[in-house]
């Protein structure tokens, strides 16, 4: 059975619509009187399985998906969600007041102290230090193939790991794209099947990065004001050398070629680790 054909059996008497077709497929189901929601369809159920944990531990937060219901049909599972609307912070045109609600969200869910996961720590400071260190001896095998000089890495080398304090609940990959915006513009955070406990720098410079890639230093600003909270230039540098350098690794590690279409990853490690 497609994911399609589950979707259709479930709402038979709906409209459905394909808004994502990745490893998971995504769709909204449009029914009487255009109530709406979401049905997301994993290609194995452990997937589904991490991210009605999170989402069962996150319930009542706002700006976190409410479960409808969900199941296992073959060798596929899906997920029923309410539907948090038709658009995200990196299609949307620049909207700072919604940015900030964007970090007003974020910093609900870090200070919900659920038990997002059933590991005892998760992410903690002690993998920080570790995994950013393997992260950069492993870049070194592609370096050519990003055009990147030895001195970078050997600078990434150099400083400080990024400091991590105690994990918290955490998304884990909290970019434009997962915040997705209704028509009175309420934010919702999405995908939470990599949820984990992990230090809340990990989430939170991840998206003030992202949000600068994407939108300018005063979007980068504005979910900095929502979320509450400063972060020294330097501890932030150092977290976002690590981001960029496990984007540049993922993508290198699945990809034939050369990589210069991700000269930006390269210019924002270039530039964390050697200032500018």
């Amino acid at each position: 059975m497609t994911a399609r054909g589950l979707v259709e059996g479930l709402h038979p008497y709906a409209r459905i619509r394909e808004l994502a077709a990745g490893a998971n497929k995504v769709f909204r189901v449009i029914e009487h009187e255009d109530e709406t929601s979401i049905i997301k369809v994993y290609p194995v159920p452990s997937r589904q399985k991490r991210e009605v944990h999170a989402l069962e531990a996150l319930a009542g937060i706002q700006g976190v998906p409410i479960i409808l219901g969900y199941g296992v049909a073959g060798d596929q599972a899906w997920l029923r969600m309410s539907d948090g609307g038709n658009w995200n912070l990196s299609s949307l045109p620049k909207n700072l007041d919604v940015v900030e609600a964007a970090g007003r969200t974020l910093r609900n869910v870090h200070n919900a102290r659920a038990e997002i996961t059933n590991l005892v720590a998760g992410i903690d400071s002690d993998y920080v230090k570790s995994h950013y260190r393997s992260t950069i001896d492993r870049l070194g095998r592609f370096r050519r193939r990003f055009g990147m000089p030895q001195a970078v890495l050997d600078r990434a080398l150099d400083i400080e790991p990024p400091l991590a304090t105690d994990p918290v609940p955490a998304h884990t990959r909290p970019t434009p794209s997962k915040f997705v915006i209704d028509d009175e513009g309420r934010v919702t955070l999405v995908d939470w099947e990599w949820a984990t406990l992990g230090p809340p720098e990990w989430d939170l410079t991840l998206a003030v990065w992202q949000f600068a890639v994407n939108h300018g230093e005063d979007a980068a600003a504005a979910f900095r004001r929502g979320y509450s909270a400063e972060l020294p230039e330097s501890r932030y540098r150092s977290w976002v050398a690590y981001h960029s350098a496990m984007m540049m690794l993922d993508a290198a590690e699945v990809r034939e070629g050369r990589l210069g279409d991700l000269h930006y990853l390269v210019d924002d490690l270039t530039e964390a680790v050697m200032g500018g």
